[in-house]
């Protein structure tokens, strides 16, 4: 340990003067591991200095360091470690194209295989989805009600492509309607958002009644147009108390419109509902608006943490 005494004048060892005496950890004065030339130099120059600004930047700085080092998570592993597992390979999938549905990535779930429903159900419980298959997508029929996946999902990575009825038909929140709800709760809103004017919080990419995109990034009625959802869900612990909200990042057609937001509850018609306690894996569901919306190339990445 180095014992200084500080002055108006300036600062070294023993230095007497009826001053407050400052202690500095020998760790200032000598090389720290992973610590740079230039690091070791400014130190020694504040310590020079021999004043007040350089010894309180000094400990400022050190102390900064030395807080930011304690905040980093415990790794497993240590830095270029060979004996840490590889990350599996997986076989990218190919982008879509408006006349064709792209190839999804060979890791991925697929829950709609372009030709029937069987992996969805009618959220009502009344059995198999009653909306309308054709070649490569679905359709919702007006009045048949919600749908949801048959298997259940945690966080997630999420592909989904839609549109809209050409020529359009309604304004506002009577055109092109229906919603993805991540974790069967919260709504990315679909609608036809080209050249329709709604509510912020109502149009295309919105988290419905929360957020409302970024920008506006939708395409012309009848284009097909893409959402890429990163959903984190939330959790609570064995009381039922919220640890964490649902996070929820979303990319329309390319273009971010919500980035890493948190979800304030469920989207219920009470808006502003609290959390309750759910399964960290729940159903997708998609929504009946009363607009014959379409659907095709629906894809799910699971997401686990690095064990």
């Amino acid at each position: 340990m180095w014992l200084v005494r500080a002055s108006e004048n300036g600062c070294c060892p023993y230095y007497e003067h009826p001053t407050v005496a400052v202690v500095v950890d020998s760790l200032f004065l000598t090389n720290q591991p992973g610590q740079t030339s230039g690091e070791t130099n400014m130190r020694k120059a504040l310590l020079s200095l021999g004043r007040w600004s350089g010894l309180a930047i000094l400990l400022f700085t050190t102390s900064a360091r030395l807080f930011a080092g304690s905040q980093m998570p415990k790794q497993q592993w240590t830095p270029r470690d060979r004996n840490r597992p590889l990350p599996p390979v997986v076989t990218p999938g190919t982008p879509s194209r408006q006349e064709e549905a792209g190839v999804p990535p060979s890791d991925a779930v697929v829950i709609f295989n372009g030709s029937d429903l069987s992996n969805w159900e009618a959220v009502s419980g009344e059995g198999a989805a009653k909306w309308k298959v054709g070649k490569g997508y679905f359709e919702v029929v007006p009045g048949t009600g919600d749908i949801q996946t048959r298997e259940k999902f945690g966080d997630c990575q999420l592909h989904v492509e839609w549109t809209t009825p050409n020529p359009p038909s309604g304004t506002d929140q009577d055109r092109g309607n229906s919603g993805v709800f991540l974790d069967g709760l919260y709504e990315v809103q679909v609608l036809d958002s080209y050249n329709n004017v709604t509510y912020a919080d109502g149009q295309a990419g919105a988290i419905y009644g929360q957020y409302p995109p970024l920008v506006n990034p939708a395409r012309p009625p009848g284009e097909w147009q893409t959402y890429d959802i990163i959903v984190h869900g939330a959790r609570f612990d064995a009381d039922g108390k919220l640890l964490r909200p649902a996070n929820v990042t979303v990319i329309f057609n390319g273009v971010v419109v919500q980035d890493h937001v948190n979800i304030m509850g469920p989207n219920v018609v009470r808006l502003g509902a609290p959390y309750e306690p759910t399964a960290e894996k729940l159903p997708l569901r998609l929504q009946d608006h009363h607009n014959p919306v379409r659907y095709r190339n629906l894809w799910i990445r699971e997401l686990h943490d690095e064990e």
